[in-house]
């Protein structure tokens, strides 16, 4: 799995490497030589390059970063935001060893620089950026100079990605031992620039002590748990998933979830449909089954047949009484259940009566799939404390009090499970801006929890092959084509 450590996370890994006998000034030196490599990897010897130091350690990085270039033929200007004689510890320590001098900081001083390092502050700042600091970092952002960041771009906030007040925008982040959540998050990723991971050191023993709970959306995050058919199976051990259609006039969006659900590897799906409706459903679908279901009771009696393990439900369905009817007949018995768009927001004005719901379904395999408008219309209302906090907070938070797993859309979507689990995804392209893309994304987590993959595995596994099927179409995708791409990205991940 690839950890995310949120700020008091990484302070804790530093705590524990050099209680483990790893010398805090070591770690300094490993990451000040990988900045070295970075601005080497930048520009040759002679390169002039201004380090705009801190006065924590991400300050004491810079300075041995500028030692090792200086050594090395650069051409060096060291600026410190705050005084030298209040520098401590390690950083302390670099600053000696840097040997020369080292100026105040001052906005002129960054003009003959051909790269600059940033390293005023590290991925702990929670603060918002103000005085000189704030002036640094708008003449950083004014200049043609590349940066790279040591650590997170200064002015981002590591465990949410917020710009607290001003941030640099790096061409270059180097990490060091783990990514923080702010190098996927938004705003925080689009200041970062590519970013790189380094070893400086830490034992990955203390990840064991950290018991970190959020990841990033990759493969090894839920590799083990992906259905692979077996060479002896057949399509009923690959499950039955439902989708439930709207009216005629709103039929896509559940043909879209249902060819979703199909490419996701379910042996068998079928779409509920209206009897109004199903001559629509049927003329638009081939492998994809339609069935006549009309109303609360009609969904409930076509779902007493138990080898329909898995239901999507809103997407097209429309916002009305008779829609929250329908979503708490699809959340009775033991089968997995996606709820989207609609499902959700017609429960805005009670939101309680699908809360206590899901609740009752606590253990089961339940996946909500919202956007940030369809989060605030629904949560917003059920608990006001959704409202505040980062994005990953806000799904966590929601997560806990329904009792299931929170699909927390957008260009860095949030998966969060309700025992603490979460995970961000950084592999959206652009392209997946686009009516129905979110129908699919249905589909495919539905797909999933239809062949056994657990319900926080599953939507995670849902939104990364999402991004990365719109990546392989590219510039033109429409979401009809999101589910012909599928197996593409199944043979990339598979072999």
């Amino acid at each position: 799995m690839i950890e995310l450590l949120t700020n008091t996370e990484m302070a804790q890994a530093d705590r524990l490497a050099i209680s483990g006998g790893v010398a805090g000034i070591a770690l300094m030196e490993n990451a000040g030589a990988a900045v070295a490599e970075a601005v080497a990897a930048c520009g040759g010897p002679g390169s002039a390059v201004t380090v705009v130091a801190g006065p924590g350690n991400n300050g004491g990085d810079g300075f041995v970063a500028a030692r090792l270039l200086a050594a090395r033929g650069y051409k060096l200007d060291v600026m410190l935001v705050g005084e030298a004689g209040r520098l401590k510890g390690d950083a302390a320590l670099a600053a000696k060893s840097w040997g020369r001098s080292i100026a105040p900081a001052e906005p002129g001083g960054l003009d003959r620089a051909d790269i600059i390092v940033d390293a005023l502050f590290g991925a702990g700042l929670d603060r918002p950026v103000e005085g000189l600091a704030r002036t640094m970092i708008e003449a950083m952002n004014a200049g043609a100079a590349p940066v790279i960041s040591v650590d997170l771009p200064s002015g981002i906030n590591g465990s949410s990605g917020a710009v607290m007040g001003v941030a640099v925008k790096a061409a270059h982040t180097l990490t060091f031992f783990r990514k923080k959540p702010g190098h996927l998050l938004l705003p925080g990723r689009l200041h970062c620039g590519t970013v790189s991971v380094v070893d400086i050191g830490i034992p990955a023993t203390v990840l064991a002590r950290i018991a970190p709970r959020t990841f990033e959306n990759v493969p090894a995050l839920w590799r083990e748990s992906f259905p692979v058919p077996r060479h002896d199976g057949h399509k009923y051990d690959r499950g039955h998933a439902v989708v439930v259609s709207g009216p005629s006039w709103s039929t896509g969006a559940a043909r879209l979830a249902a060819r979703g659900a199909l490419r996701a590897g379910a042996g068998l799906v079928t779409i509920a449909s209206p009897g109004e409706a199903l001559a629509v459903n049927a003329a638009a679908s081939l492998a994809v089954m339609v069935r006549p279901v009309d109303g609360a009771s009609g969904l409930a009696a076509f779902l007493a047949d138990r080898r329909l393990n898995a239901l999507a439900i809103g997407p097209g369905i429309g916002v009305d009484e008779g829609t929250c009817e329908l979503v708490l007949a699809a959340l009775s018995g033991d089968r997995a259940v996606v709820l989207d768009a609609d499902a959700m927001t017609s429960f805005a004005q009670s939101p309680q009566g699908l809360a206590e719901a899901l609740k009752a379904r606590a253990g089961k395999a339940t996946i909500l799939t919202p956007h940030e408008g369809e989060f605030s219309r629904y949560f917003g209302v059920l608990d006001a404390q959704t409202k505040v906090g980062s994005k990953l907070e806000r799904a966590r938070l929601a997560a806990e009090i329904t009792g299931t797993t929170i699909v927390l859309k957008g260009a860095d979507t949030v998966v969060a499970a309700a025992d603490g689990r979460a995970s961000i995804a950084a592999n959206a392209p652009a392209y997946l801006a686009t009516a129905g893309a979110g129908d699919v994304l249905t589909g495919i987590a539905t797909g999933l929890v239809a062949q056994g993959m657990p319900a926080f595995e599953a939507a995670s596994a849902a939104v990364w092959f999402h991004g990365e099927a719109a990546s392989a179409f590219g510039p033109g995708l429409i979401s009809e084509d999101l589910p012909e791409m599928l197996p593409r990205v199944y043979r990339a991940l598979l072999g």
